[in-house]
């Protein structure tokens, strides 16, 4: 594993005054990712997991962890109320040995949706992407997931239905350099 990248942690401060931090996941993250995942509604864990899923299970956690900060690289949003760190989304980018492209996920907690978060997070991720010399980032995403799909378009990102499966698109987006 490649050293952790401080330089990608930022601090921001939402419209409505509210403090997020963004930054890698470290491996000792677990028990935050556990956390965050259950709280997210039946849904969200649908849509992030493309099926119905209940608690994940500890290695479905640490899977979600292990990272290396170049070809898997995944970040979180965090606020810290009362000094406790608490989870409200998370991001991830993963990449096969070679090519200059990459497939993301991304999740935010329900209450934290269209706060901006996801948006944050997915600028965050776009420049580590770059940063470590992919040229396209990809995804796959439930045709059902208007929500999503019109969040992703606002991106740059372009949307085709999937050959494979009716019920999903593929979406691309070309990670221009800057």
């Amino acid at each position: 594993m490649n050293e952790y990248p401080q330089d990608l942690v930022r601090r921001h401060r939402l419209v409505d005054g509210a403090e997020v931090v963004i930054r890698p996941v470290r491996a000792a993250d677990v028990p935050l990712e556990g956390e965050f995942e259950r709280h997210l509604s039946g849904d969200s864990r649908y849509y992030r997991f493309m099926r119905a899923l209940g608690e994940a299970s500890p290695e479905k956690l640490k899977f979600v962890r292990e990272v290396d900060y170049d070809r898997r690289m995944g970040l979180v949003a965090t606020i810290a109320p009362e000094g406790s760190e608490i989870e409200i989304g998370a991001a991830m980018y993963s990449a096969p040995a070679q090519g200059g492209s990459c497939e993301f996920a991304i999740a935010v907690d329900d209450a934290w949706q269209g706060r901006g978060v996801a948006g944050l997070l997915m600028a965050r991720l776009f420049d580590a992407a770059r940063m470590h010399g992919f040229d396209t980032m990809v995804g796959v995403v439930l045709a059902d997931n208007h929500r999503m799909l019109k969040f992703v378009r606002q991106l740059g990102f372009v949307c085709e239905h999937s050959g494979e499966d009716p019920h999903t698109f593929t979406v691309v987006k070309r990670l221009a350099a800057g």
